[in-house]
Formats: C-alpha cells, structure tokens, sequence
C-alpha cells in the first residue's frame, strides 16, 4: 500500500488526467475528488473537523422531518458537477427535487452543501470547489471553520457567492434552513 504525505501532497494533484476508476488507487483512510480532471486525494477528517459535521448533521435533523417539503442530507456522497466528482462533507436537496438514492454516485446538483475546513482541503473549498459549486448553481454554501469557530454563509447570487452570514458563538437560523442552530456546539467536547 503506498503511503501519502499530506503536508507533501498540499496543492498538488495526486495524478493528473483521471478517471473514475483511479479513486481505487488511492490508500484506505483517504478521499479522492476529480477537480479539472485530476484526481486530488486528501485524508480523512480530523476528530475535531468530524464533530463539527457530525454535530451539525444532528442539528440539522428536524429539517428531514417533514417528508414533504423537508430535505434530504446525505454526508460524504459523490456528486458529478459536469466532468467534476465532488464530495461535500454535507450535501441537501429540497425534498422535491430528492436524487435517486439507489446509485453510488449522484448528478443531481444540490441546492445546498457544506464544506468543513482544515489545513488540508480549506484553499480547494474556498477556491476551485466553491467555483465549481456556483457554476453548476448549488444555491448555497456553508464554510464551517473548527479553527475560528465559525460557519459562513454564502449565497449564490448571479454567477457568484455572497456572504450572508456568519455564526460562532449564539444561536442562528442560517439560510437556507428555517430552523435555529447552535454553532458553539459543533466545536465543544
């Protein structure tokens, strides 16, 4: 089994002109993501990054509730962005517009997805992937930060992301959710 290097592997593809079935090479305990046709591979989360998600997937339960006009939130899926295979920590789709489930790998664009930040993955979130989200109209982005204790919130409007809210430390009802959040604790044991 070859053995990766994150601090060595930062900013640069692990191989270039991928295909899909290149993820297969990429070792246990990593996640591989094809950006611009190159295959990138980053570790697993952290502990501290994974209860923030964790956490934030449990808060966010009560909008899967209504079977309705709820949401369906799936952690960690492959969604295809045009040639691009992503995978947000958290992704949702109105409950209308639900993807097939039953496929390993989905090309239903979200109307919502969450990245959590760490040294390793931040530029690419808050760069290529962010721009990849806009272009394919995810209509909103969240940037949970374990470092700052913060989640921002980005909405698409035009071609582009705004910031339309940022929480750290009080309860918030971030958009595009109608429920009421506790961004302190994702970050606290």
């Amino acid at each position: 089994m070859e053995v990766l290097d994150s601090k060595a592997m930062a900013g640069q593809p692990f191989k270039k002109n991928a295909s899909y079935q290149d993820l297969a090479a990429i070792p246990d305990g990593w996640n591989g993501q094809i950006i611009d046709g190159d295959l990138w591979a980053f570790p697993r989360p952290a502990p501290l990054h994974a209860l923030a998600i964790t956490r934030l997937s449990q808060q966010l339960g009560p909008v899967e509730d209504d079977k309705a006009a709820g949401w369906i939130i799936l952690f960690e899926v492959e969604v295809w962005f045009g040639k691009h295979l992503l995978i947000p920590d958290l992704a949702g789709w109105r409950r209308p517009r639900a993807p097939d489930l039953s496929v390993q790998t989905l090309e239903l664009t979200p109307d919502w997805v969450c990245e959590g930040l760490s040294p390793a993955t931040a530029r690419l979130d808050r760069g290529r992937k962010r721009e990849i989200y806009a272009e394919h109209g995810v209509g909103h982005v969240w940037f949970a930060d374990p470092t700052h204790h913060t989640v921002e919130v980005l909405a698409l409007r035009g071609s582009h992301y705004q910031v339309v809210q940022s929480a750290g430390s009080e309860r918030a009802r971030l958009a595009p959710f109608d429920i009421e959040l506790d961004p302190t604790s994702l970050w606290t044991l």
